[in-house]
């Protein structure tokens, strides 16, 4: 059984990803949700309903115990699975400006999304070395590549990202392992429905936000075979608004 794991993948650009690759990719789909079960079975079920399988996994990626512990478990529960491709999707916001930024601020963000990359990617990176075979794709964000003003601690997490996708993309490169990074600029999503949208509109030159339709799209291409030759690469999805 070969698989793909999908960090945060209940709601908004991961549940998305999780329904573009029950069509186009052949992989039994492991949903992990951290809070929000109920997402992620109605993800689970509209990935059946597509026609692909899959099943949900609850862990903090964080938590560098409670991965090792769940995913140990799967493997244990399921010794012919390969997981050969993971999508590290989950990060969490906690915006506000850095003068008044608490460490349980900047230590969350960071947390979830950096040390989560680590916490997740670490766990199946000797097996996809004994493969020789493997796609990983990071879920950055403009805010990692641009900076953004109220996001010190997620451009800080992000960008971290975007060095280590590189860094790491060229350690397993001769083992047929590719590492990307996705990032999205405004994406329609429940993390970006508090934005004032008209407002934001005048700095997207194609005059729009993105759907996380559209993110999957990218996502999925990069987890196939035929994006072989890329890799170290991060691609922003954005609209135009910074390249």
């Amino acid at each position: 059984m070969k698989c793909v794991l999908v960090t945060g993948g209940s709601r908004g650009i991961g549940s998305a990803i999780c329904k573009k690759l029950a069509i186009e990719a052949n992989y039994h789909i492991l949903i992990n949700y951290h809070s929000n079960k109920t997402a992620a079975e109605a993800t689970l079920q509209e990935v059946q309903k597509l026609g692909g399988t899959g099943e949900i996994l609850g862990f903090d990626v964080s938590n560098y115990e409670e991965v090792q512990a769940t995913l140990t478990k799967w493997q244990e529960a399921n010794p012919e699975a390969i997981v050969e491709a993971i999508v590290n999707n989950a990060g969490i916001t906690k915006d506000g400006l850095f003068m008044w930024m608490t460490p349980e601020d900047w230590n969350g963000v960071v947390n979830t999304s950096l040390n989560g990359f680590f916490n997740v990617t670490q766990f199946f990176i000797q097996k996809m070395l004994r493969n020789k075979y493997g796609r990983i794709v990071n879920m950055v964000s403009v805010s990692g590549v641009k900076g953004t003003a109220g996001q010190t601690n997620y451009s800080a997490a992000k960008g971290a990202i975007v060095a280590a996708t590189k860094a790491l993309a060229q350690e397993v490169a001769k083992r047929n392992i590719t590492v990307n990074a996705v990032a999205p600029g405004f994406i329609r999503t429940d993390m970006t429905s508090q934005l004032d949208e008209k407002e934001l509109l005048k700095l997207i030159p194609v005059n729009r936000f993105g759907e996380a339709e559209e993110v999957a799209d990218l996502v999925s291409f990069l987890i196939s075979k035929k994006s072989s030759y890329i890799t170290g690469e991060i691609i922003n999805i954005n609209g135009g608004i910074y390249s």
